[in-house]
């Protein structure tokens, strides 16, 4: 029982997964806790340079603190975008990760409808094939005596 509560407070409720470049992931879930609670879990997942699996950072944050984190973040972004950098475009990684998308799903699609071309072409060699061993099947027939009853002299 105390496996499966476990199990259970550690499931997300809800979650949501952010890419932020070829090595960084940003996970948003929602748990519940034993008191039928709920928490954040901000998670940055980072690939090793040397392949050899991924780093990860965890932000718990509790609903106490939703309003002054926001505030804060917002805050430190704001700052930024406006004092510290206010002629940098924001929105250049956001086109580019939408390119990105767009080109692997193209990329996906043309795999996809290769595999279903080949596909396609194996099922018609196959029924051409079966086609042929009918005929033939057929013909040997046509070409073999069978006898009937009225056929067999006892």
């Amino acid at each position: 029982m105390d496996n499966e509560n476990n199990q259970r407070r550690f499931e997300s409720v809800y979650s949501n997964k952010v890419r932020a470049g070829k090595r960084r992931t940003y996970f948003f879930d929602v748990r519940q806790t034993k008191g039928d609670d709920y928490y954040l879990t901000l998670t940055e997942s980072t690939k090793r340079f040397n392949d050899d699996g991924y780093e990860r950072h965890k932000i718990f944050l509790y609903k106490e603190d939703f309003n002054r984190f926001i505030a804060g973040l917002t805050d430190a972004v704001d700052y930024v975008k406006t004092e510290l950098m206010p002629d940098y475009d924001y929105d250049e990684y956001t086109r580019r990760h939408e390119e990105w998308e767009a080109a692997r799903k193209l990329e996906n699609e043309q795999k996809a409808a290769a595999v279903a071309e080949e596909n396609s072409t194996t099922e018609e060699a196959t029924s051409e094939a079966v086609a042929e061993s009918t005929e033939s099947a057929e013909d040997s027939e046509e070409n073999t005596s069978v006898e009937t009853e009225d056929d067999i002299s006892w």
